[in-house]
């Protein structure tokens, strides 16, 4: 085996900060896209679940928000199945879950997000009759 040497790269230091304008990044920057998941009309099949290549949209039963605290707990209901979870931080915005849905009931738009930064969507899902 012959000598390998195995040299860390130069970092570069010669960067230029400069000031721009806000009219600068107009064109060059869309809003953020947020996974929407109708829950009147979905029927549960989790074919968003499956076909997510990040794994980031999870369904959940309502035993996982078993401690929640100040709230109506969902479970008392009992049309209420499940809720799914979307780990926005990790959704690559690839839409193949829209496509994948037979209904079209799961969508994206660019509204801003109610949750705190780091916290995932939810939304409570009818039990089908």
């Amino acid at each position: 085996m012959a000598n390998v040497v195995d040299e860390t790269p130069p970092i570069r230091d010669d960067y230029q900060l400069a000031l721009v304008e806000a009219d600068y990044f107009k064109d060059k920057l869309r809003p953020k896209q947020f996974l929407h998941i109708d829950q009147a009309e979905c029927i549960l099949c989790e074919g968003c679940v499956d076909i997510c290549p990040w794994k980031c949209i999870h369904f959940l039963s309502l035993d996982a928000i078993a401690e929640a605290i100040n709230v109506d707990h969902p479970a008392d209901d009992p049309q209420n199945y499940g809720f799914f979870v979307v780990d926005e931080d990790e959704c690559t915005r690839c839409q193949l879950c829209i496509d994948r849905c037979p209904t079209k009931t799961t969508g994206s738009s660019s509204s801003t997000r109610t949750n705190a930064p780091g916290a995932s969507s939810a939304s409570i899902v009818a039990r089908p009759m």
